[in-house]
């Protein structure tokens, strides 16, 4: 599961992306499309409970989860039809899983706006619109064959049909198709089209040193639009997370202490960039390692212990969980088990956020 930060050039995507997979390289030139080919980066996601498992369990080391983040080029007015080599960036767009969605919001005169003032939310709009139309775009070039199948019987294709004639109605009406509900077998038949509109979506208020917390009425009028569409907003000063992150571990502390801030904005919008993707953690434990393993949300027991090997989940027999509320609780595993406290669940189990795992599994 990865996820493409995008945006309008000029509004921090490649310095938020640096700071983001603590990338040393040097900051972007101030002017459009100075991003071509998307870099890719790993980002880890910063998980208190991990700290919290070693107090009680002694370990050599600790991993967390983490996420792919992808930083794609500034798209710009007229995308859809090619402008700003377009299509091009439209694509990687397209291969991603969801979208972080930078929105400039502060004036600074020395950082050019590609619509020459700031009004984030004519950016989003920009952004949306674009996305829009190269779906229609998308929807409309694959009609034809979809139909030409199903006038032979093809089932699969008839299900195409109906599900591209429900997405065209919907984006005609300038709604996203992440609004759109669609069967389940619709939506499987489409899912190759990699339909933007269709991607959760996460808007990053990229503001200056001076509204860290987001308070301005820039970010505000974001917030406003984001609650009406069911996203969130995570307000991140670029610049200075860019900073933080080149700093040891020390000076990073006192920089965050002299902001006023409990930890990085970027931990912030990780841990939310990782919801937005639909995603958990669930833990192992041991004397070598305390590890975050990822999971969709909805994932059954076996499908989680084949994350750490696919023989686990084909050998897979059962699981023994435990909470880390247990963990502090009794303070030991062999504790937890004398006071019944360790769970066994079988094949069906969903895992929950947080469980703390042993699995059982034939060879």
């Amino acid at each position: 599961m990865k996820a493409g930060i995008v945006g309008l050039p000029n509004v921090g995507k490649s310095t938020l992306f640096n700071a983001l997979t603590s990338s040393k390289s040097a900051q972007a030139a101030n002017y459009p499309f100075c991003t071509i080919e998307p870099n890719e980066g790993i980002v880890p996601i910063p998980d208190p409970r991990l700290e919290a498992i070693r107090k009680y369990i002694p370990t050599q080391r600790s991993i967390p989860a983490s996420l792919k983040l992808v930083d794609i080029a500034g798209i710009v007015k007229g995308a859809s039809e090619g402008q700003g080599l377009g299509n091009k960036f439209l694509s990687h767009i397209r291969e991603v899983d969801a979208i972080l969605q930078v929105v400039r919001c502060f004036e600074d005169p020395d950082v050019v706006h590609v619509s020459g003032a700031v009004n984030p939310l004519d950016d989003i709009e920009t952004i949306e619109m674009e996305l829009m139309l190269a779906d229609i775009q998308t929807l409309e070039n694959a009609l034809p064959k979809a139909e030409r199948s199903a006038k032979s019987g093809d089932k699969e294709a008839k299900l195409r049909v109906e599900a591209i004639k429900h997405c065209l109605a919907h984006l005609a009406k300038d709604e996203p198709l992440r609004k759109l509900t669609l069967e389940e077998s619709e939506a499987k038949s489409i899912d190759s089209f990699g339909l933007m509109t269709a991607k959760p979506i996460l808007y990053v208020a990229n503001v200056d040193e001076s509204d860290l917390e987001g308070k301005g009425p820039l970010v505000q009028a974001v917030r406003d639009f984001a609650k009406k569409v069911g996203a969130a907003v995570i307000p991140v000063c670029a610049k200075l997370e860019s900073e933080i992150a080149e700093l040891d571990e020390a000076d990073r502390q006192e920089m965050l202490e002299s902001a006023g801030l409990a930890e990085p904005a970027l931990a912030v919008l990780a841990r939310e960039a990782y919801r937005v993707l639909g995603l958990q953690s669930y833990f192992t434990a041991g004397e070598k390692e305390i590890r975050a393993w990822t999971v969709p949300v909805g994932a059954t027991a076996p499908q989680a212990a084949g994350v750490i090997h696919t023989d686990f989940e084909a050998g897979f027999i059962r699981a023994e969980v435990y909470s880390l509320a247990d963990l502090e609780q009794y303070r030991t595993e062999k504790d937890i088990r004398a006071h019944g406290k360790l769970r066994v669940e079988g094949k069906t189990y969903v895992m929950q956020d947080g469980d703390i795992c042993h699995f059982l599994f034939n060879n």
